[in-house]
């Protein structure tokens, strides 16, 4: 039974074939390397910059600027990963012109989560095989044990990133390639991800002198990142393993409740694997989806529009496998 929506989904938000690895899987040794560092400094920067950020709090405590500028800018990359990234560029659950195109992309370019391009594919081809062969990030692939499905759990969490593969990004995303505006933001991600760290430390530098620019850089720009990457990477790997189904399905998608305010609404994961084109992941009162309400808001003013939902009905009535 396919889930009911007030509108038909756009092609972007459709299944992937399972096959969405190129037939030639043997990587070069430069790209197996380009790739491992930059997975490396993907999880090891941030991490890095965590540590400092926590002896810095130690020594010179945190001031309310320095939570104002790490607030401030996760909630803004965290919109652009699970309003943008996620429902907007990776499931076309609605649609937006120029100005959000810009506002999204960029946001979720300085999460620094990768680029565009990137972050869609690998979404893409986890929907089209999810929990099973192609899923290129789930904690069921690595056999039975206790420390089996562990290496899954880290696998899933943040190991897929260091693993060589040719995703067929041209495959996966062909309406994407087609915008030239999604291109744009896509070749300039290394500009987008300067910005996120530089906006904070220019901020910290007018509220609190010159050493507000690192202490700036630290709480809106390292720290933000290592914790909304660990929120993030927690759906792939807990959100796969814990949490409530309602949605009865062939994959092992749940309902993290606790993550449901530091993902802005991402964690209600086996809600979205139900309705992966929906814009709305909350389906009762209790839900809080701060992305869909986002996405709402622009709607009313009238810079998104054919906007996704499922029906009241497909809600209460959960799909079978």
């Amino acid at each position: 039974m396919q889930p009911a929506y007030v509108h038909s989904p756009d092609p972007g938000g459709s299944r992937p074939p399972e096959s969405e690895v190129s037939p030639d899987l043997s990587a070069s040794d430069d790209r197996q390397r380009l790739q491992r560092t930059y997975a490396l400094l993907t999880v090891g920067v941030p991490t890095l910059g965590f540590i400092a950020a926590i002896v810095s709090a130690f020594v010179h405590g945190v001031t309310r600027a320095e939570w104002i500028l790490f607030g401030v800018m996760y909630a803004g990359t965290a919109l652009g990963i699970e309003a943008g990234f996620h429902r907007y560029f990776s499931h076309r659950a609605f649609r937006g012109g120029r100005f959000v195109t810009y506002l999204l992309g960029g946001l979720g370019s300085m999460a620094g989560q990768g680029p565009i391009l990137f972050w869609a594919a690998i979404h893409r081809r986890h929907h089209g095989a999810t929990d099973r062969d192609g899923d290129p990030h789930s904690p069921w692939l690595h056999g039975e044990g206790f420390t089996r499905k562990l290496r899954g759990l880290a696998h899933a969490h943040f190991g897929w990133l260091f693993r060589t593969d040719r995703t067929d990004w041209a495959r996966l995303t062909p309406d994407l390639l087609r915008d030239r505006d999604v291109i744009g933001i896509n070749a300039q991600y290394p500009f987008w991800l300067a910005a996120g760290l530089l906006l904070p430390a220019i901020a910290g530098a007018l509220a609190m002198g010159i050493p507000g620019l690192w202490r700036g850089m630290l709480w809106g720009g390292f720290v933000r990142i290592f914790l909304l990457d660990h929120v993030t990477w927690a759906i792939n790997s807990f959100g796969h393993v814990f949490g409530r189904r309602p949605y009865p399905s062939k994959d092992h998608s749940g309902n993290i409740a606790l993550l449901a305010l530091p993902s802005f609404g991402g964690s209600w994961h086996n809600n979205h694997h139900a309705f992966p084109s929906s814009a709305r992941n909350d389906h009762h009162l209790y839900q809080i989806d701060l992305s869909g309400l986002f996405i709402e808001g622009l709607a009313r003013v009238g810079l998104v529009r054919d906007v996704n939902q499922p029906r009241r009905s497909a809600r209460r009535a959960p799909r079978k496998p």
